[in-house]
């Protein structure tokens, strides 16, 4: 795994860019807490079937890292799709395909509304759209769900978090897919990324300021929220993958979701697979991201 890295106005960005030079460009993003290992089976794949694959460390995973002290750690979606256009800018990459998992997914689907212009087609796994960008209080089953994100917009919880970070990203993997999905050494070798000193900061930024006032966000992204609120519909062309034994996001949230997508749209159910959809079944991911794509 050969690491590139491009500075942005606030970021030095750590990137794979990986198969044929001169093929169609996927963005491979990461989830939380996940990082570029996440796509590791998924991308040769791409690369064989003439994808090239930029697959970036989200802020505040693994390399990635701010360029100045005073920088807001905004870990809102509105910071990590306008991370993805600064790379594309710099690498010189004007329309792009695009696939994410989980936080990635949220980017994803913001890239697709707020950039529409540079994204050709969206594939989302793990992630339902939100309409104009609003974070709602699901119903109560997926809402116990969610516990981890209650969790941390209590202080005693942030603090807990702060004080094991890696210790809270275990017990996402060991409780939102099926018992025994991966390997003690995959994980430890993933939360290295996680050892990075804003990760927390990243993390408890985006969640807790989905539902409280008490975090400070970054102004720039003010006017994407803006835009964002005037926005329902997709128009690119889509592709969700649901893990029918995703115990994070419940499969019934993604009843309807088609209605979000003007243009063609497919809903692929992966059984007996939970929410790290790459990682579970690399293969079948794969394909179906050709299938969008090509």
């Amino acid at each position: 795994m050969s690491l590139l890295t491009a500075k942005t106005e606030l970021l030095e960005i750590a990137y794979l860019d990986e198969g044929p030079s001169e093929g169609p460009v996927v963005f491979l993003l990461h989830g939380w807490p996940d990082d570029v290992r996440g796509w590791q089976k998924v991308a040769p794949i791409l690369h064989q079937a003439g994808l090239r694959t930029i697959t970036p460390y989200l802020r505040g995973f693994g390399p990635t890292h701010f360029l100045a002290a005073s920088s807001i750690r905004d870990g809102r979606g509105f910071a990590l799709a306008q991370d993805v256009i600064d790379l594309a800018d710099i690498l010189q990459i004007n329309e792009f395909y695009v696939a994410g998992h989980d936080w990635g997914g949220r980017a994803a689907y913001l890239l697709a509304a707020l950039f529409p212009q540079r994204v050709k087609s969206l594939a989302v796994m793990a992630l339902t759209f939100q309409p104009h960008g609003e974070f709602t209080v699901p119903p109560f089953p997926q809402a116990r769900q969610f516990w981890y994100q209650w969790f941390m917009c209590v202080d005693a919880g942030a603090a807990a978090v702060k004080k094991d970070p890696i210790g809270f990203a275990k017990i996402q993997w060991d409780t939102w897919s099926p018992a025994g999905w991966y390997e003690e050494e995959e994980f430890q070798q993933t939360a290295e990324s996680f050892k990075n000193p804003d990760w927390t900061a990243i993390t408890l930024n985006g969640y807790r300021s989905r539902f409280t006032n008490k975090e400070a966000t970054d102004p720039r992204y003010d006017y994407l929220q803006h835009k964002m609120l005037s926005i329902e519909k997709l128009d690119q062309p889509a592709l969700v993958i649901i893990g029918a034994a995703d115990n994070c996001d419940d499969p019934s949230s993604f009843d309807n979701v088609e209605e979000y997508f003007s243009n063609s749209f497919h809903r692929a159910m992966l059984e007996g697979v939970g929410h790290f959809q790459p990682r579970e079944a690399p293969e079948e991911v794969a394909a179906a991201l050709i299938e969008r794509f090509k």
